[in-house]
């Protein structure tokens, strides 16, 4: 009988990876036969949830290779670390949970995530949940980042588990597509889940009163069905976001308002931090481009420059 198969990484936990068969739908649990490389990039995780695999089933199920990916989210590991992590593979879009408090999410965290995802052609949709704890001042501050990103293309909603209209909409966005679920620790991405499909039952945790910062409790990322032909793959939260593998004369094609501005740039190939008749600078300067999304892109770019050096 051949035991040769094709399969999907439904569940990466450690050196163990659960892959769903192709055909049969069957799930076994399989470790790695070799080393698989992505691109030379050196990653702290071979597979990934939503990679297509060549599996070898019976009594040491092994994956032998890893299939062609079309895209994935991918983040430097931690400390401008020269390894990187592949968040998950092969997915038709990503909502990054975040929160403006309880805790809070970073702009700049939000910035590298979607750069990332845009350098992969991957849509983002930004989900900002707990809308219930929030206070007038923080309703606000949440309209406005909905306001900000959605001027520059970004579907933005605001969320609560407790609203019933909420987790509606959240689920008929995720009919018949893989849709990474991502963000900080805490911001609630396990209890967004359990609320879409409460027979999940998916452990939550609660945040810190000192620190007002979410403790893991997801540690491993899962392919989960939500309804029939809906997946959601939940990962364990990132505390930072470091950019892998994109060049930084490319990096501003991945903000859409500045690659729009940069047009009107007197040079080519003009970087947008000191260059003479710089659109993209002007516009900053006059609000056409907010504040802080122009600083993420200089942090960003800071950051790769430590990273070669």
């Amino acid at each position: 009988m051949d035991n040769k198969k094709i399969g999907l990484v439904v569940k990466a936990a450690g050196s163990l990876y659960t892959v769903r068969d192709k055909l049969s739908g069957e799930a076994c649990e399989c470790r790695i036969r070799g080393k698989l490389r992505l691109n030379d990039v050196r990653t702290t995780n071979p597979l990934a949830v939503g990679d297509a695999v060549r599996y070898e089933a019976g009594n040491a199920p092994v994956v032998t290779a890893l299939l062609p990916r079309r895209n994935y989210i991918i983040r430097r590991a931690a400390n401008l670390s020269k390894e990187a992590h592949v968040v998950a593979a092969n997915i038709d879009q990503a909502f990054l949970v975040i929160t403006v408090d309880f805790p809070r999410t970073s702009m700049e965290f939000i910035d590298r995530f979607l750069a990332s995802a845009e350098a992969y052609q991957i849509p983002v949709s930004i989900i900002v949940n707990k809308a219930d704890l929030y206070d007038e001042e923080r309703l606000q501050a949440a309209a406005q980042l909905a306001e900000a990103y959605g001027a520059i293309g970004y579907q933005t909603l605001k969320t609560s588990i407790k609203v019933k209209n909420d987790i509606t909409l959240i689920r008929s966005l995720l009919t018949n597509k893989i849709t990474l679920f991502s963000g900080n620790s805490g911001v609630g991405k396990s209890s967004l889940i359990n609320a879409l499909n409460p027979q999940l039952g998916l452990r939550v945790g609660e945040i810190s009163e000192y620190h007002n910062k979410g403790r893991h409790t997801t540690t491993f990322s899962e392919m989960l069905e939500v309804e029939k032909g809906s997946y959601v793959i939940d990962t364990p939260g990132i505390k930072g976001f470091g950019l892998v593998d994109i060049d930084r004369n490319e990096l501003s094609h991945y903000f859409p308002e500045i690659f729009a501005a940069s047009r009107g740039c007197r040079f080519n190939g003009c970087t947008h931090v000191h260059e003479p008749e710089c659109a993209v600078r002007q516009s900053a300067e006059s609000g056409g481009i907010s504040q802080s999304r122009y600083v993420s892109y200089l942090k960003m770019l800071e950051d790769d420059d430590k990273y070669r050096r």
